[in-house]
């Protein structure tokens, strides 16, 4: 992070600074910049590499940085409001518009500015990223032979072997295509499992990625509550009925947002209510390797307890590694495989060989245990510190269930709650929080936010967000009441509604 920091800050100086050189001309060279910054070569380098990359100088190997010539006045910008009719037309014909609200995913994406907490952050931090790790097993991967060879459009045998591995079951290397991040697996079973216009079963609330997935192809998600065991079966034979659909999606394992566990008897009345209405059942195995160190033995995968090829399972190395890791897997047994293929090579032929190499090294190498056993220790000493934290300074978001697995908390806010506004208030306070409408596929029961815990620098920092969090909740409502006095402080008429 301070390497970042530096090349985020000696890049600012120096395109401060360009001005001063005319075109053409030679920039100081790289030690000179070294010692006048009392920065490393790498920090100088990046700097001059993210500068080239805006325009502003080109490196010549062996020679040094030049200025580049004055960009051109940009040319005139036409008008595109034709584009609002086009677009508009298109919708109207379509039996389930395909226009996709983004904003639940990009909150978990987007970076808050400087100093603020991210609460918000869907990946681990980088200090807990396997950064090491992982740029030994791409440098050892970049020296295997015919690695920039065309891959098999199914995958690697050997990273298919090992996710059949960990699946277990029934499940082969034949069943298992590598696909590119568990988002992009979603988006292949989606479209290869139901036509436009089809309903399909949701979990209630559930990660919003996959229902702008299911919107984008033109399906109409139908919620199914979810409780601290995870999807009620009674509900989801209520669903299928009314719906017809033919395609459920869940997550068994710590559920996105509300960290439930799908309970064992509830497993097997899944996996029979979708045979029954011949339906499909796709599971996101997305944290299955985010559990916690107090998790115990983890329940095997849905698919392997499907000897009927009712389960199609997604898996991904993305979340306990990092972002731009983007390698996961798709297993599923029966002709949908085929299905399954076919969509993948039409939208993206194959994930890049170099990356399914570097992948096979990873997870073959001493670190990755080692790894996995860090963040399992982390993970729950940060789980405990953000529900300590809430306990101490904010008790009424208090969340009714600590999950053992993942890497954030789902708390209920008090009813009457401006959800919008607690938002938009806790970023002015400093601390950036994931709203909770977007997880829902119809009217939410009530407002909510979800926490992560993985994004931020450590312990201390949570303690931090949580304490910015309560001074966001006094601005946005009022001062809380006084146990003392038991009234609102400074507000006599108790406006505060928790």
């Amino acid at each position: 992070m301070q390497e970042r920091s530096s090349v985020r800050e000696l890049a600012s100086r120096l395109r401060s600074e360009i001005n001063r050189y005319s075109p053409g001309e030679k920039l100081p060279s790289s030690r000179a910049l070294v010692e006048r910054f009392r920065v490393s070569p790498v920090t100088v380098s990046r700097a001059l590499a993210q500068l080239a990359a805006e325009g502003l100088v080109v490196t010549r190997p062996g020679a040094g940085a030049y200025r580049t010539e004055p960009r051109a006045a940009a040319p005139t910008v036409g008008d595109t409001a034709w584009q609002e009719v086009a677009l508009s037309a298109e919708a109207a014909a379509e039996l389930v518009p395909r226009s996709v609200d983004a904003s639940g995913v990009l909150h978990s994406l987007a970076a808050p500015p400087a100093g603020v907490v991210e609460f918000n952050g869907g990946y681990l931090h980088p200090g807990l990223q396997p950064e090491r790790a992982m740029g030994a097993a791409l440098s050892r991967a970049g020296r295997r032979p015919g690695v920039w060879a065309r891959p098999p459009v199914e995958g690697v045998p050997e990273l298919r072997e090992w996710f059949a591995r960990g699946i277990g079951g029934a499940i082969t290397a034949a069943d298992v295509l590598i696909t590119a991040g568990g988002q992009s697996a979603l988006t292949t079973a989606l479209r290869a499992l139901a036509p436009p216009g089809a309903p399909v079963l949701v979990e209630s609330p559930t990660y919003p990625g996959m229902l702008a997935i299911a919107r984008a192809a033109g399906l109409r998600p139908v919620p199914v509550p979810v409780d601290a065991d995870g999807m009620k079966p009674d509900l989801l034979a209520d669903a299928f009925r009314a719906s017809g659909a033919r395609l459920v999606v869940c997550q068994p394992l710590f559920q996105n947002p509300t960290g439930a566990v799908l309970a064992p008897e509830r497993r097997r009345e899944v996996l029979h209510i979708a045979r029954e209405a011949g339906a499909f059942v796709v599971e996101d195995d997305f944290v299955r390797r985010l559990a916690h160190e107090d998790a115990g033995p983890l329940p095997a995968p849905l698919v392997a307890e499907d000897p009927d090829g009712v389960v199609v399972h997604v898996s991904s190395l993305t979340k306990a590694t990092s972002p731009s890791f983007r390698v996961s897997a798709l297993a599923a047994r029966g002709p949908v495989l085929e299905r399954l293929r076919a969509i993948q090579v039409v939208d993206t032929f194959f994930v890049p060989r170099p990356l399914q190499e570097a992948a096979l090294e990873l997870v073959g190498s001493p670190a990755w245990p080692r790894h996995l056993r860090a963040v399992a220790a982390e993970l729950k000493h940060r789980r405990d510190t953000m529900t300590a934290a809430l306990g101490l300074h904010l008790p009424e978001l208090a969340p009714a269930h600590i999950p053992s697995g993942g890497y954030h908390l789902w708390t209920r806010l008090p009813d009457g709650t401006d959800e919008p506004s607690l938002v938009a208030g806790a970023l002015r306070a400093g601390v950036a929080v994931t709203p909770g409408r977007p997880y829902f596929s119809a009217e939410p029961p009530a407002a909510h936010l979800r926490l992560s815990f993985a994004s931020v620098a450590g312990a201390g920092e949570i303690v931090e967000g949580v304490r910015r969090l309560r001074a966001a909740c006094d601005e946005v409502f009022g001062p809380r009441e006084d146990e003392t006095h038991g009234h609102a402080l400074g507000d006599p008429r108790g406006r505060y509604p928790w």
